[in-house]
């Protein structure tokens, strides 16, 4: 899964991991559209092979948040996801006529995008980690890190040691 604040390079990195473009990227609305505070979370499958070793890989899609004025309980859309992705796991695999191979659609790992401004993180990245960190192992990034110089580079990985 890949989570982060809009314009940060999610779909992108998943494109680049994929070597196609299997993701959207997000559209820019016109000043006249209203942004839509709903959040739309999007599976993507890929079959990988690797020196003879069949795999499906699936990578989750979030669109960006913290965007909105109100950004209480943003989180919680991608927390039910998760949420109900291991409940449907749990009800298949206690189910007496269980299949062989269970769909495993449980979230293993979170991208999360850090972004590449600023001297902290924001009391919005803290308590969405903090929260996350309870279901699915995170994996902090900081995002766009090839446009910070060496110095910038060091000085955020101190800081979010």
């Amino acid at each position: 899964m890949v989570v982060g604040q809009s314009g940060l390079g999610k779909s992108t990195l998943i494109n680049t991991l994929f070597k196609s473009k299997v993701s959207r990227k997000s559209v820019q609305p016109n000043p006249e559209e209203r942004i839509p505070k709903t959040i739309e979370i999007k599976s993507i499958s890929h079959d990988i092979e690797e020196k003879g070793v069949r795999m499906k890989l699936t990578v989750v899609d979030t669109p960006g948040f913290g965007d909105q004025i109100n950004n209480e309980n943003c989180w919680q859309p991608i927390m039910k996801f998760i949420n109900d992705q291991y409940e449907a796991y749990l009800q298949e695999e206690i189910n007496i006529d269980r299949k062989k191979r269970i769909p495993d659609s449980r979230v293993h790992c979170c991208i999360y995008f850090i972004p590449p401004t600023g001297h902290c993180l924001r009391p919005l990245d803290v308590e969405f980690m903090r929260r996350l960190s309870k279901v699915v192992n995170i994996v902090p990034v900081i995002a766009k890190a090839d446009t910070l110089t060496l110095e910038e580079r060091d000085y955020f990985k101190q800081i979010y040691k």
